[in-house]
Formats: structure tokens, sequence, C-alpha cells
């Protein structure tokens, strides 16, 4: 798929000790980076702390990078796997966390729920989405990556596959069956 020129030679800069250049870096994906690790993790400062570790884990691992796949891709593989560490090291507190992630779906669906007039269609709209967002959330961890990936960040199968470290095969199997469950959850709300 080959490497952004601007992000190359921002990456080619950095290697050589231009610090700067890796700021750039930071400063072009900060956001998507931390919306990624806002998929893994719903407390906002907890996503800008585990975003901020990602990016020293890359600024130390940028020597590493050989251009073999977009710096994106990279970075976002670092951050997946800070997220997914950090995850693994606290106790997974399942109630706050499921009430933090649905007071965000809450507010980043707003402002499409206004275009919606009636009552019923707000309500139904509401009910849809927590289903679509709790049937994500019980999904277990390697699908809920590939679907996250592929319908929020907008990745390619094939980057998707670099993320996670493995055959585009299996990503299009988890992407699959993500779907799925997610479509068995919604069929007694559509009918």
């Amino acid at each position: 798929m080959g490497i952004n020129l601007l992000d190359a030679e921002l990456v080619r800069r950095a290697q050589e000790g231009d610090s700067k250049a890796f700021d750039v870096l930071v400063q072009k994906y900060q956001f998507k980076v931390i919306n990624l690790v806002g998929r893994f993790v719903n407390d906002h400062s907890e996503c800008q702390d585990i975003a901020q570790d990602a990016f020293v884990k890359a600024y130390r691992a940028i020597g590493n990078f050989r251009g073999e796949s977009q710096f994106y891709t990279w970075l976002y593989r670092i951050a997946a796997n800070t997220a997914k560490n950090y995850l693994a090291s606290r106790s997974r507190k399942s109630p706050t966390y499921t009430v933090e992630v649905e007071d965000a779906e809450h507010y980043e669906g707003e402002s499409g729920l206004k275009e919606y007039t009636t009552p019923e269609n707000l309500m139904l709209t509401e009910e849809i989405k927590q289903t679509i967002f709790k049937a994500i959330e019980a999904l277990p961890e390697d699908l809920k990556s590939a679907i996250t990936l592929r319908e929020i960040e907008g990745l390619s199968y094939e980057e998707i596959a670099d993320v996670m470290d493995c055959p585009i095969g299996t990503v299009r199997s988890r992407i699959f069956r993500a779907r799925d469950s997610i479509d068995k959850e919604l069929r007694p709300l559509l009918e």
C-alpha cells in the first residue's frame, strides 16, 4: 500500500532525532488515536493518558519503523495494544465502564438525533443505538477490535490485518461474526 509521502518525510526526520517532526505526527494523529483508544477505554482522561503512552512508545520505537505499512497503521497497532494492556492491567470494572460508555455514545450521536421530529422516532433511534452499543460491548475483544477499526475508524481489511497482526481472512471472519452478532440483537427491534 505504501506510505504517505509527508508521513514518510516526518518519520525519516524523527528517526534522525528531529523531535519537532514527531510532534507534527502527534498533532496529525492525536484525535484519531484518542478516538481509537476510546473504543477500548471509555474514561476520557484515561484515554488521553493511554494515547500519550502510545505516542511515547511510538517515539521510542520510531527507529524500528521501516515503512512497510502506513505510519498510522503502525501507530494504531501500538495504540490498540497499549489500550489492551491497560484493560488487562486493571480488573475491568464493568458497572462504571458500561455507564460511561453509554454516556459517551449518547453525546456522540446527539446531533444526528435532532433530525428526528417525533418522540417515537427518537425513542426507537435511541433504543437501536443502545442495542448496537451493547451488542458491540458484549463481543469478544478480537471481534470488537475488528468491527471498531472497520466501521468506526474506516480502515481497510489490509490495514486492520496489519494493526491486529493477523491474516486478512481472519479479519474478514471477525468482522462477519461481529456484524452477524449485532444483527441478531437488532432483529427484534426492527421487526
